[in-house]
């Protein structure tokens, strides 16, 4: 009986992460929010976060878990944008570490610029996770939407997210 259970475990597990691996959430396309917000980690979350705000889905950026060692001057030459747009639309911000940590800088500053909905550009293979720390945070008022970049990752990447999925899901709320 006992060894049945386990089994069932174990295949309840495989058939979770199979289709976490094989189902990812994509772009959002057609949806204007007030701002957009993009944690910072694999290539192309901020050329996405930029291509929404330059079409003006989006008011206002925020980049969150940004090195302390960054300067707004050394982000627009990278990411080759104009002091203008820097000035009044992109916001870095270097309070969060982690996602959990992305989550509550992206409150407290949607609540600054009052926002009223937010978009989050993060990539497909860590957007379940991210949107759902940030939806435990987000006062009920602000509504969000998922907005997810293609990516690659390595079968040791999607594995340790999925694990963090479950970790994060099976966490009581203010956990951490």
């Amino acid at each position: 009986m006992m060894i049945r259970l386990l089994a069932a475990m174990v295949l309840v597990y495989l058939m979770g992460f199979f289709v976490f691996s094989v189902a990812m959430p994509g772009e959002l396309d057609g949806i204007k929010t007030d701002v957009v917000v993009v944690p910072t980690g694999s290539g192309g979350r901020i050329a996405r976060g930029l291509e929404v705000l330059r079409s003006g889905d989006a008011k206002q950026m925020l980049v969150t878990g940004v090195d302390p060692e960054v300067k707004n001057r050394e982000f627009a030459a990278q990411f080759k944008v104009s002091q203008k747009l820097m000035r009044c639309c992109v916001t870095l911000g270097y309070q969060a570490s982690d996602t959990r940590g992305n989550a509550t800088e992206t409150v407290h500053w949607a609540r600054k610029v009052k926002a009223e909905s937010v978009r989050l550009v993060t990539s497909d293979w860590h957007m379940r996770r991210a949107s759902m720390e940030l939806r435990r945070v987000m006062p009920g008022d602000i509504v969000v939407y998922d907005d997810a970049v293609a990516a690659r990752p390595s079968m040791r990447i999607l594995f340790l997210e999925y694990n963090k999925l479950l970790a994060t899901a099976a966490a009581p709320l203010g956990a951490g």
